[in-house]
């Protein structure tokens, strides 16, 4: 259950604590450390029970997931990727005493859809590639147990924030990963807040986006126009892809508006299947906490993509 706070309450606090927000320190473009939270939303509640934490999908320390399930059999399954910069972040990340990420598991499965918070190798232990391969890799883990634990193989979404966003939309196009992914069937891609769809638009760069920064997580040793090129999720869109669904806040980077505009532009391009929706008023780290705030239709929304994929 959420326990909501009262709607004028919400209202009142929402506008006195943006700025603040912002002068809170963050732990990389993905995460929220420092937010005040409860200020803002309550807690989702789901029986210990029903959930499992610290599976290993891999042998690496960093492969591993938590899986809330909920109650009876045949659910659909979210699998929610973190963000962090691509070198931060964990699934039980901690802000006081909540849990921004374990909260998306706990709300939807309350709701009827099952969710996978995974970890992955972080870089510069790992590199993006590495890192595009753990989302995959879970999701065939997934795949191939989550029956067992009641859930519906054939009804897999991918969802992730931030530099999880970018890492899922690669997962889920990437025709190189098809060993990785096994019999993962993806219904869905819900990208929340993404960047980095497409490396080589030089507008997202005049908009603001540091190529140093760019080129440090994603070059790999390649040369100029290579990097950008192998590292772009732009580059694999094809007809037959599954159905993106795509969110960034108005209060975003204007570089990071671009890029979800660009991308679902280039999905529409392809024949892939897309839905662009603009939240108002938000910032980057709100993003996050929105995919479980029942007092924005952001959740309702993505309940209601996850609905259309077919029993």
């Amino acid at each position: 259950m959420i326990r909501p706070k009262s709607p004028r309450l919400r209202s009142r606090l929402l506008l006195l604590f943006p700025s603040l927000l912002l002068a809170l320190p963050l732990a990389g473009c993905g995460t929220v450390k420092g937010l005040l939270i409860h200020a803002v939303m309550d807690e989702a509640r789901l029986p210990e029970s029903q959930i499992e934490r610290d599976l290993s999908y891999g042998s690496h320390q960093r492969q591993k997931l938590d899986l809330f399930r909920p109650a009876g059999s045949g659910w659909p399954l979210l699998i929610f990727v973190h963000g962090g910069s691509w070198t931060e972040g964990d699934k039980a990340l901690e802000v006081g005493s909540f849990e921004p990420y374990q909260n998306i598991g706990r709300f939807y499965a309350a709701r009827g859809v099952g969710v996978a918070l995974i970890n992955y190798r972080l870089q510069p232990q790992a590199d993006w590639r590495d890192q595009v391969e753990d989302v995959a890799r879970a999701a065939g883990w997934l795949a191939g147990n989550i029956a067992a634990r009641g859930g519906d193989p054939n009804r897999i979404f991918l969802s992730g924030h931030s530099a999880g966003a970018q890492l899922i939309s690669a997962a889920a196009v990437a025709p190189w990963l098809g060993e990785a992914r096994g019999p993962a069937k993806i219904c869905g891609v819900i990208a929340v807040s993404g960047a980095g769809f497409d490396l080589a638009d030089q507008e997202t760069y005049r908009l603001g986006a540091d190529p140093a920064f760019y080129a440090k997580t994603f070059r790999n040793g390649q040369p100029d126009g290579v990097w950008q090129k192998e590292a772009s999720a732009s580059t694999y869109l094809r007809p037959g892809l599954p159905p993106f669904l795509l969110y960034y806040g108005t209060k975003e980077w204007p570089s990071l508006q671009h890029q979800n505009q660009l991308f679902a532009d280039q999905l529409k391009k392809a024949g892939v299947q897309v839905e662009l929706v603009a939240v108002p008023k938000l910032r980057h780290a709100r993003m996050a906490l929105a995919i479980s705030d029942e007092g924005l239709l952001l959740a309702e929304h993505i309940l209601g993509f996850v609905a259309s994929c077919p029993e």
